[in-house]
């Protein structure tokens, strides 16, 4: 069992992580600003409280460990389309300091939390695979592919083992409506306030749900092997449009409330879905769970806990 550290533990990918990786056995240490109140992962991992700005706090906290879990932004798509060179100095510029952290560190591996839902751009296919070339038009996508870059810059010139997973569109109990990122919590939180649910163009566009426990299974599953191609997509395969996802919401609720319709922005990409056989035919695991049983899972659980 690797000794691991998960950078944003205590985020909505990285507390599920932390928690999956303790339940595989794994020697597990948290590092994270912890600035509200709460853990919101469940397990007991060793905890370093850091920010990831602080390139000696980082540097301390990685060394002599042997998978790092870079797993944290500090921006969503929204915040680094309003500000892209922020997105650059709070995200990339310190995603670079953390790579180099590692290799002075001796870590062996890192692993990188990407997009799926939105670094390929707009492709006229039904779904993406890796060997599509990225074309990401937000700021936050392109981003994303410029870290994956330097973990490739950093694997070729120091021998820095990576590998990034593409994620689709998580969602679960955990993930915060207030963050602006996902669309599940806040149609959630709408339908439980009776409010109108926004809704960017006519409700045609699709994109791939994944619950998160199914995302972080996969991403676990491949910890403890020597993975065989450094980009994975990770998602259910499943293309849902915003009027589908609105109708099993309803479902599960018994809410049905009125939709504001607003204009789709300039870096809104029509459709993303992920094909994921890649992974599946790699390491032979499926997602569990169907669309329905998600939402009715995180609608049980308490939305934006």
């Amino acid at each position: 069992m690797a000794d691991c550290i998960v950078i944003g533990a205590n985020g909505f990918l990285g507390s599920s992580l932390t928690d999956a990786l303790v339940e595989r056995g794994h020697a597990v240490t948290a590092f994270d600003r912890f600035s509200g109140p709460e853990r919101r992962f469940t397990s007991k991992p060793a905890i370093i409280e850091g920010d990831f700005l602080d390139r000696d706090a980082v540097s301390a906290a990685v060394a002599g460990q042997g998978v790092v879990f870079h797993f944290l932004s500090t921006t969503t798509p929204a915040t680094a389309d309003n500000d892209p060179a922020r997105d650059v100095l709070d995200n990339l510029a310190p995603s670079i300091d953390l790579f180099s952290a590692c290799v002075a560190g001796g870590v062996r591996r890192v692993v990188f939390a990407s997009t799926g839902g939105a670094i390929y751009g707009e492709k006229s296919v039904d779904s993406v695979t890796e060997d599509l070339t990225p074309e990401p038009i937000s700021p936050y996508a392109i981003g994303k592919l410029a870290i994956e870059g330097y973990l490739a810059y950093f694997r070729r010139k120091h021998g820095l083992e990576s590998t990034s997973f593409r994620i689709s569109n998580p969602y679960g109990p955990r993930q915060r409506s207030n963050r602006a990122q996902g669309v599940i919590p806040t149609f959630l939180e709408r339908a439980a306030k009776g409010e109108p649910v926004p809704v960017y163009g006519d409700g045609s566009s699709v994109r791939d749900y994944v619950y998160v426990d199914d995302a972080i299974r996969m991403i676990v599953d491949t910890v403890d092997v020597t993975p065989q191609h450094a980009v994975y997509n990770i998602g259910s395969g499943v293309g849902t449009s915003l009027a589908e996802l609105l109708a099993v919401i309803g479902d599960v609720t018994g809410s049905h409330p009125t939709i504001d319709y607003q204009p789709e922005p300039a870096t809104f990409v029509h459709r993303s879905v992920l094909d994921t056989s890649r992974y599946r035919e790699e390491f032979g695991t499926a997602v569990a769970r169907t669309l329905r049983e998600g939402i009715g899972q995180t609608w049980t659980e308490g939305a934006g806990a």
